[in-house]
C-alpha cells in the first residue's frame, strides 16, 4: 500500500488538534476528507475525527461552517452523532465526532441481507425520534439513507452528515436539488422540473424514511431501475410493489407504514410525530389482540370461582424429585414423538419448486442471497425491479481489507 495514504495533514496547520489527540488508523475516506480513529491524550477516550481539505476546494469552508453550525443546532440528542470538538486552519478543518465501532448502517445491511421486523421497529423508531428533535429545531435533513446511519457499540443508530441540511424559517420551503436519487422524495424532483412547482420541506425526510425501511425490510430500493431516468419517473409517479417473494413473510403493519410515508402528495404523508404513532411502533398492540381472546376464555367469573374454590380444597402433595423428573422425561418423550408424527412441510422443499422458481422458497432465498454476496461481493440482479447492487451504485467506496487481501494474493 502506498505510503502516501497514510501520511497526515501538515502538523503546523492544526497544532493544537495534535496536542490535545494522537490520530491512529484510517477509518474511511470521501472525495477531499479522511477520517481517522483518534485518541485524546488528556482521557483516553477514543473519537473519530473527519479531517477535510479545503486546499482542492476553498468554496467548501462555507458549507462545511454551515454544517457544524446545524450541528450544534441539533447537538444533545441521543440518536444523533455528538460533534465533540472543532479545529480550524487555512487548509484544513478538523470534526471530531463520537466513536461508532460498528459503522454504517448500509454497511450491516450487506452483511445481514435483510432485516426482521423486530429489528427494523428497532431502528426506524429511533431514527424517527432523531428526526423529531432535527424537525423541532427546524431542520430538515435532506440525506437520510442507510449511509448516513450509524451503530455504536449498543447497535443504537446515530444519524449523521448534515451536509446537506438547511434551516427553514417559519412558512419557507427549499428549491435546490439535493440528496441521494434514489432516496429523493418527488416533490424534490418536481420543484426542479416545474416553474410553477411549490418547493419541499420536512416533509422529504419522511419519504426517505419510507425508502430506508423497504429497504431494511427486503435488502432492495422500491425505485431502482437500470435507467436512472426511468428510476426518477417511478419515483414521480409512486411506481413500487409488494410483490417480490421477500415480502410475503411479512406482515401488513410495516406495509402500511410504508404505503403512507410513500405519498406522492407530501401534504397528506406522515408528519415524524404521526409516524411514531403507527401500530407498527405500538408495542402494546400484541396485548390489544390477545384482551379479546382473553375475555372469552375467562370461563365467566362464575365457573372461573368454582374452580378456584375447589382448586384450594385439594391437598397439596409433598414434592418428590425424582417423580417429578421421571415426569418431565415423559412428557418431553411424547412431544417428541407427537412431533414425529405431525407433517413438516415447512422444512421440506419441493423438487417442483426448485425447478420453476427456487427464490421464492425462503430457505433457498436466503441461501442464494448470502452466497451470491460472498462470490460477486455485491448483490446480483434477481429480475426486473429487483437489483440489491443499485445499494452500491450511488458511492463507491474503497474496502482496505480487500485490496489488502488482493495484495496477499498471487497475480493472475
Amino acid at each position: 500500500m502506498d505510503n502516501k495514504d497514510d501520511e497526515l495533514p501538515d502538523k503546523d496547520a492544526a497544532k493544537e488538534f495534535y496536542a490535545r489527540y494522537e490520530p491512529k488508523e484510517i477509518l474511511g475516506r470521501g472525495v477531499s476528507s479522511t477520517v481517522r480513529r483518534c485518541i485524546e491524550k488528556e482521557t483516553g477516550i477514543e473519537f473519530a475525527a473527519k479531517i477535510i481539505d479545503l486546499s482542492n476546494d476553498p468554496e467548501s469552508r462555507e458549507a462545511t461552517m454551515e454544517e457544524i453550525n446545524v450541528l450544534r443546532l441539533v447537538i444533545g440528542h441521543e440518536y444523533i452523532i455528538h460533534l465533540h470538538d472543532v479545529f480550524e486552519s487555512e487548509t484544513f478543518i478538523f470534526l471530531v465526532f463520537e466513536l461508532c465501532r460498528n459503522g454504517e448502517l448500509f454497511d450491516y445491511l450487506t452483511n445481514v441481507v435483510t432485516l426482521s421486523e423486530k429489528k427494523t421497529r428497532y431502528i426506524m423508531r429511533q431514527l424517527f425520534e432523531a428526526l423529531q428533535h432535527v424537525h423541532k429545531q427546524g431542520v430538515v435533513h435532506r440525506d437520510i439513507k442507510p449511509e448516513n446511519i450509524l451503530l455504536d457499540d449498543s447497535l443504537d443508530i446515530k444519524l449523521t452528515d448534515f451536509g446537506f441540511a438547511s434551516v427553514l424559517k417559519p412558512g419557507q420551503l427549499l428549491r435546490d436539488l439535493c440528496g441521494t436519487p434514489n432516496y429523493l422524495a418527488p416533490e424534490v424532483l418536481r420543484v426542479n422540473m416545474f416553474d410553477d412547482a411549490e418547493g419541499y420541506g420536512f416533509s422529504c425526510d419522511l419519504w426517505a424514511c419510507g425508502v430506508v425501511m423497504y429497504t431494511l425490510l427486503i435488502g432492495c430500493p422500491p425505485f431502482w431501475h437500470r435507467k436512472q431516468m426511468i428510476m426518477l419517473r417511478n419515483i414521480m409517479e409512486g411506481k413500487y410493489s409488494f410483490d417480490s417473494p421477500e415480502w410475503q413473510d411479512i406482515s401488513d403493519s410495516p406495509k402500511d407504514l410504508i404505503r403512507k410515508l410513500l405519498v406522492l402528495d407530501p401534504s397528506d404523508r406522515l408528519t415524524v410525530n404521526e409516524a411514531l404513532e403507527h401500530p407498527f411502533f405500538n408495542v402494546k398492540m400484541f396485548d390489544q389482540e390477545i384482551a379479546p381472546l382473553k375475555r372469552t376464555l375467562s370461563m365467566r367469573s362464575t365457573k372461573f370461582n368454582e374452580i378456584s374454590q375447589l382448586a384450594k380444597q385439594i391437598k397439596v402433595r409433598p414434592f418428590n424429585a425424582r417423580k417429578k423428573f421421571l415426569y418431565v422425561i415423559l412428557v418431553v418423550r411424547v412431544m417428541v414423538r407427537l412431533l414425529r408424527l405431525l407433517p413438516c412441510s415447512t422444512g421440506k422443499i419441493s423438487v417442483n419448486l426448485v425447478k420453476q422458481d427456487p427464490y421464492r422458497h425462503k430457505i433457498l432465498r436466503k441461501l442464494i442471497d448470502a452466497m451470491a454476496f460472498r462470490v460477486y461481493g455485491h448483490w446480483i440482479k434477481k429480475g426486473e425491479g429487483q437489483n440489491r447492487a443499485a445499494l452500491f451504485e450511488n458511492i463507491h467506496k474503497t474496502e482496505l481489507k480487500v485490496i489488502y487481501m488482493s495484495n496477499l494474493s498471487p497475480s493472475l
